[in-house]
């Protein structure tokens, strides 16, 4: 990495710190420049404009996302622990890191505020709720959910759970927050999956030939 890369994720990080405690609407070029000590000049070559900046800080805390949270999921096995995995690894980026701050706080910022940052925002929590969908359907097809779940419902309603986690954390300071969203997520899970007799239904019986061995 070059050094101007190098001070390119050095504002970034910066910035998206300041964006996640302020909104991204309180990130200008001159404040970045105080905060970094940096000429404005030099912080506009990077950026060009205050728009620009928004979505440059909203690209570095996905890309965070993904790093912390989906990447680690998918290196888990498929199925149920995956969409384990996915819940651990969100609870802590949300209750230690972020990225899920801001893109929590931007979104409601940005809700009725239609450009570029909107529409990536749209597009960014779209991605998300496939990239969970997805995760749940690999559930499916190892025969560990419902073959008649829904998908796209379970990844509303851990979405759900993820933002009132955060907001009973965070906004709330609830000492039972991680308890209620780990039951709350536990309660999700249990509508979904297959009951242990369907899955000894779906299991080839060996008795046949343990008889004829004996």
């Amino acid at each position: 990495m070059g050094k101007g890369e190098q001070t390119r994720m050095a504002v970034l990080t910066q910035a998206a710190e300041v964006a996640a405690r302020q909104g991204l609407g309180a990130l200008t070029i001159g404040d970045l420049a105080a905060r970094t000590h940096l000429s404005k000049s030099g912080l506009f070559a990077h950026f060009h404009s205050k728009e620009a900046l928004q979505l440059d800080v909203l690209a570095y805390a996905r890309d965070r996302f993904v790093d912390e949270v989906i990447r680690p999921a998918t290196h888990t096995s498929r199925g149920l622990a995956r969409v384990r995995a996915l819940f651990e690894h969100w609870a802590e980026i949300g209750a230690h890191g972020k990225a899920e701050c801001l893109f929590t706080s931007a979104a409601m910022e940005f809700d009725d505020q239609p450009g570029p940052v909107r529409d990536q925002l749209v597009r960014d929590h779209r991605d998300l709720m496939d990239s969970i969908a997805q995760m749940f359907r690999t559930g499916i097809a190892e025969g560990e959910f419902r073959a008649d779940a829904d998908p796209e419902q379970f990844a509303f309603e851990l979405h759900g759970i993820m933002l009132a986690y955060f907001h009973a954390y965070r906004l709330l300071n609830d000492p039972r927050a991680d308890e209620r969203a780990r039951r709350a997520f536990e309660a999700a899970l249990a509508d979904c999956l297959v009951a242990p007799q369907e899955q000894t239904q779906q299991t080839p019986d060996a008795t046949p030939a343990a008889a004829q061995a004996r």
